[in-house]
């Protein structure tokens, strides 16, 4: 039997609300998407402004990050013609994302949900998730 350890939708709203706040502050509305550590949504905000193309983006890698362990764009880099991971990107029903913006929830070095966020750049995006995970970090 496994025991696993996942974000509650209390935890995922605090990574939100925290997310909003960085957007806010630095006057990028975005859409972000937290997903638990497996990659199924856990919580989602559409902030007044955020793109309608992005809410899919947002939710993509959330999942690419919780269910692959990594930060998105750690796969942009090993994404192209020639690296054995070209191809990735099409994998899991167009579902995988290697833009910058989505990243693992860790704790204790395991998995336990995702973050993504879309509408920004992707420098953005990264620096919003970050403040999404920082608030999770802080509240254990």
């Amino acid at each position: 039997m496994l025991t696993l350890n996942r974000i509650s939708h209390h935890e995922a709203n605090l990574m939100i609300a925290a997310a909003e706040a960085k957007s806010l502050e630095i006057k990028v509305p975005m859409c972000i998407a937290v997903t638990d550590e497996s990659g199924n949504l856990i919580a989602f905000s559409r902030m007044d402004g955020g793109k309608v193309s992005s809410i899919s983006i947002a939710i993509d890698k959330a999942f690419t990050s919780s269910a692959a362990l990594n930060p998105t764009e750690f796969y942009n880099k090993l994404c192209v013609p020639g690296n054995p991971t070209f191809g990735i990107h099409i994998t899991n029903g167009g579902h995988f994302s290697i833009i910058g913006g989505g990243l693992p929830v860790k704790v204790d070095g395991k998995v336990v949900g995702g973050i993504g966020v879309s509408s920004g750049t992707p420098a953005q995006d990264v620096e919003v998730a970050q403040a999404g995970v920082d608030a999770f970090m802080a509240s254990l």
